[in-house]
């Protein structure tokens, strides 16, 4: 069609500048995935957060806008909102020749744009627990030889070692799998969120074996990451972000009992606002 790959790259700059970014490997990322390859046929479900509405036609155009366009809109599965993942991918910065897990797929976007900033040296494993999302993305990635998709849980047993975990899922925690799995160096990138309401995208480094950096890039809400939940972290998720800064946020541990810098305290774990020790 005239003027689409002119829309994806309009589209590409406006969601990674619009995010504070000027990463031009990341936008040319963006703007080379065409998002009307992931979501199915037009019209297409726009996500107003009270429902849906749809797209005036099947024109892909309408797709490049920073919008949540649904995957499923039984379950309320969406593909996320462009500007947050720009975010957040700037976050993990993604490298050529990295190992990088995907958690909640969906039907294979953003872990499409992951393969290419990782370029065909690196590698993606990309989850999806719903089996007919995970059955799409295989589709949808079937000529992206650097990416290999799994119908599993990344919560209940070992994930391969990694540069990034990039999850697209609300955890009340960040599973001892997914913080053993980080090379050191290693980035992860989260929902952490209460069971009702917004929650923080919190961004995690491994800088040693047993020592984490951690800040909170921005608030956010995102469907249950199922295996990944508690309801007692989640009061206690809740409370921190009533109470206190994102901006406080500076580490987790795991070692250490909980003293007067705890930010938030889950089982086996805490965010403190002390920079971590080396």
């Amino acid at each position: 069609m005239d003027g689409i790959q002119d829309c994806r790259r309009f589209f590409a700059e406006f969601v990674v500048k619009s995010s504070g970014s000027s990463d031009e490997r990341l936008i040319s990322a963006f703007a080379a995935v065409p998002r009307e390859d992931f979501v199915g046929r037009g019209p297409w479900q726009v996500f107003v957060g009270s429902g849906y509405i749809p797209t005036i036609s099947e024109d892909p155009r309408h797709l490049y806008q920073d919008i949540l366009v649904a995957l499923a809109t039984d379950r309320k599965i969406n593909n996320g909102q462009p500007s947050l993942h720009a975010r957040c991918l700037a976050a993990a910065a993604p490298m050529p020749g990295d190992s990088v897990v995907h958690i909640g797929a969906g039907t294979g976007y953003y872990t499409a744009i992951l393969a290419v900033l990782v370029g065909p040296s690196g590698r993606v494993v990309a989850y999806e627990i719903e089996s007919d999302l995970a059955a799409r993305a295989r589709h949808n990635l079937r000529n992206f030889s650097n990416v290999h998709v799994t119908a599993e849980s990344a919560t209940t047993g070992a994930i391969p070692a990694a540069d990034v975990i990039y999850v697209n899922a609300g955890a009340t925690h960040p599973p001892s799998a997914w913080l053993d799995a980080l090379k050191i160096g290693g980035r992860l990138i989260f929902p952490l969120t209460p069971n009702e309401g917004f929650g923080v995208m919190l961004h995690i480094t491994r800088k040693a074996p047993n020592i984490y950096a951690a800040n909170a890039l921005v608030r956010a809400a995102f469907i249950p990451c199922i295996g990944a939940r508690d309801e007692a972290t989640s009061i206690s998720i809740a409370a921190a972000l009533e109470r206190q800064s994102l901006k406080a946020v500076r580490s987790l541990c795991r070692s250490a009992s909980p003293d007067e810098t705890a930010w938030c305290i889950g089982l086996g774990w805490w965010l403190s606002s002390s920079e971590p020790v080396q």
